[in-house]
C-alpha cells in the first residue's frame, strides 16, 4: 500500500513551517497533483453541498493537469527511479532488511497498479457528459449556479451518500496515481538529511555540486516564525530571501537580521 495521502496531509499540517521548492518540470507537476488530491480528500468526505462543489472543482482540475503531457508515464518513471536507487542498498550491511523490503514491495505495488490503470485511465471522466457540462460552464464566473446547471444543483441536493457515492467512482480514476504520487514524494523528502544553515541579513545563496540530482528544496523554520522564504533557482544554484510579513496591506520585505533555519536538498 502507498503512504496514505491522508497521513502525508497531517504530517504537513503538524510542521507548519516548513517550505518546499520544486526544482525539476515532473516535481512541479508531483507537488500539484499532491495538493488537488489532499483537497479533494478532504472535502470529499464532508456532506455539505459546497464541500462537494469543492470536490469536483479540484477533479476538473486534475484533469487539467493531466490532459497536458503524459503524467502516467513520469510517474512509472519516477517509481522505477526510486527501486533503483533502493535496490542498490540490499547489499549494505547497516541498513534494515525488512524495512527496505516493505519500501520495495510499496513501489512494485504501485508501478503495477500504474500500468494495469492503462492509459486510458481519464476516459470515464472525459466522456462524463455531467462533468463535461461544469467544466464548460466552469470557464464562466459564476457559471454553475442553479439556473445555469438546473442538473447540477439537483445532484447537489441528492443525499450525502449518493453524492459521495458518485465522487468515489470518479475519484476512483485518479486514486492509483495520487497514491504513486504521494509514495514517490515522501520517499524523496525522506532521503534528504537537514542541515543548519544561517542566512546572512535574510539572504542565503548555494552552489550544487555538477552530480548533484537535487530535484526539491525544503526549508524548515521554526513553528511561529514571522518570517516565510522566497525561493528561487534551478538544479544548479538557488537563493533563498527571508520575508517579513506584517499585513496584508503591507508588502513584505526582506529582513536585514541574520536567520538560522534548516535545509533538506532532496
Amino acid at each position: 500500500m502507498a503512504k496514505p495521502a491522508e497521513e502525508i496531509a497531517a504530517q504537513h499540517a503538524s510542521n507548519a513551517a516548513h517550505y518546499e521548492q520544486p526544482l525539476s518540470e515532473r516535481m512541479r507537476t508531483f507537488l500539484r497533483l499532491e495538493f488537488l488530491y489532499q483537497q479533494m480528500l478532504y472535502n470529499s468526505d464532508r456532506d455539505a453541498d459546497w464541500a462537494t462543489r469543492a470536490t469536483i472543482s479540484t477533479l476538473l482540475e486534475f484533469l487539467a493537469i493531466l490532459s497536458r503531457g503524459d503524467v502516467r508515464n513520469e510517474v512509472y518513471k519516477e517509481l522505477d527511479h526510486q527501486m533503483s536507487t533502493l535496490g542498490r542498498f540490499q547489499s549494505h550491511a547497516n541498513v534494515d532488511g525488512g524495512r527496505l523490503e516493505t519500501l520495495m514491495h510499496n513501489l512494485s505495488a504501485s508501478r503495477d497498479e500504474i500500468a494495469k490503470i492503462g492509459t486510458g485511465f481519464l476516459q470515464p471522466l472525459k466522456d462524463s457528459q455531467f462533468l463535461n457540462a461544469i467544466k464548460n460552464r466552469s470557464s464562466i464566473p459564476g457559471g454553475t449556479c442553479e439556473f445555469d446547471l438546473p442538473e447540477y444543483s439537483h445532484w447537489l441536493r441528492q443525499p450525502f451518500k449518493r453524492r459521495r457515492q458518485d465522487m468515489l467512482r470518479w475519484i476512483s480514476s485518479v486514486r492509483p496515481l495520487c497514491d504513486a504520487v504521494s509514495e514517490t514524494l515522501w520517499l524523496i523528502r525522506e532521503s534528504a538529511q537537514s542541515t543548519e544553515e544561517l542566512a546572512v541579513r535574510g539572504m542565503f545563496q548555494h552552489n550544487m555540486h555538477k552530480d548533484s540530482n537535487c530535484r526539491l528544496l525544503r526549508v524548515h523554520l521554526a513553528n511561529g516564525s514571522p518570517l516565510f522564504p522566497e525561493i528561487s533557482g534551478s538544479q544548479h544554484r538557488f537563493t533563498v530571501r527571508f520575508l517579513e510579513w506584517s499585513t496584508v496591506e503591507h508588502r513584505a520585505v526582506q529582513t536585514r537580521q541574520d536567520i538560522p533555519f534548516q535545509l533538506s536538498i532532496c
